[in-house]
């Protein structure tokens, strides 16, 4: 029974951090159709800007709670500015060319930022654990879970209610989902559809950034983590069906409790059974669980 509460914590836990980085992704190529290859990289950036940040805040001597507010607002900051140069300066002139070349030109992007990166905070790890701490810890049935991962559940909960509270209950909401469907008919109905592209992606950008940020007080900052995590992401995105939030959600609870039941019962597979999943899926359903329906123009 201790076995099996500490894999559904520790698959939940995972779920959501996977959902946050997922939701992005998923956003992006719902609307813009393109798989966003540096989506990592904007996670790497919110995890350095935040570790930063709050490895700053703590050296002023400042109220430690207002910390989460500092990680929170750079890892932000950072994500949409660099958001917005990236889709102004270069996405905005690539539309409407083939997804395999939108690949290579955000791989691209992936590479110079993962760079830049290592030239504004070097190589070495950067540590910000003060607001993992600060939540303290709860015992339960005998085992002990940190409060800090039971608040990334209810962060996961509240991004996804208000994608879905923002995409089917808003005017704006409504306009992305007609560039979806059909981004031809929406220009002619009048639809600014390059403001609604930039829009979603700096909302991408921003999650993704968000995403880091929550995960920098957890783990150390280091050099490539971007790059790892954009393949897990991937997984998540192609189980439950490119383009769709729905699926991000089923996506990363079926990674997260497939991976935490590894953990606890089979560790030596803990990575293949990621990947065990998504070929299982994809072997019934190529598209993915909740795959958003084409369009086909006769």
């Amino acid at each position: 029974m201790k076995q099996l509460l500490a894999i559904l914590v520790d698959g939940s836990v995972y779920a959501s951090w996977l959902f946050i980085i997922s939701a992005g992704l998923t956003l992006i190529y719902g609307v813009m159709r393109i798989l966003n290859m540096s989506h990592g990289s904007f996670y790497a950036l919110g995890a350095y800007s935040g570790a930063a940040m709050v490895g700053w805040y703590f050296s002023t001597g400042s109220v430690p709670w207002f910390s989460f507010v500092a990680l929170i607002a750079a890892a932000l900051v950072a994500g949409i500015s660099v958001g917005l140069l990236v889709e102004r300066g270069l996405l905005r002139f690539m539309y409407g060319r083939d997804e395999v070349v939108m690949i290579l030109v955000t791989y691209g992007v992936l590479l110079i930022m993962e760079d830049a990166i290592k030239l504004i905070w070097g190589v070495e790890p950067y540590f910000a654990y003060q607001p993992y701490t600060l939540l303290g810890r709860t015992k339960f049935a005998g085992l002990s879970f940190a409060n800090y991962d039971f608040m990334l559940i209810g962060v996961s909960i509240l991004i996804g209610l208000a994608l879905w509270y923002g995409l089917n209950r808003t005017r704006n909401g409504k306009l992305l989902r007609v560039v979806i469907h059909d981004r031809e008919i929406a220009s002619a109905l009048g639809i600014n559809v390059a403001r609604i592209f930039t829009i979603t992606f700096l909302i991408g950008a921003g999650i993704g950034s968000l995403a880091g940020a929550l995960t920098a007080p957890g783990l150390s900052v280091v050099p490539g983590m971007g790059i790892e995590v954009i393949v897990l992401a991937f997984a998540v995105v192609v189980i439950g069906g490119l383009g769709s939030i729905t699926g991000a959600l089923v996506g990363a609870l079926i990674v997260g409790m497939a991976r935490a039941a590894a953990v606890h019962l089979y560790p030596d597979v803990e990575l293949f059974v990621i990947y065990a999943v998504m070929g299982l899926v994809l072997a019934f359903r190529p598209q993915g669980l909740f795959a958003v329906a084409n369009a086909r123009k006769i």
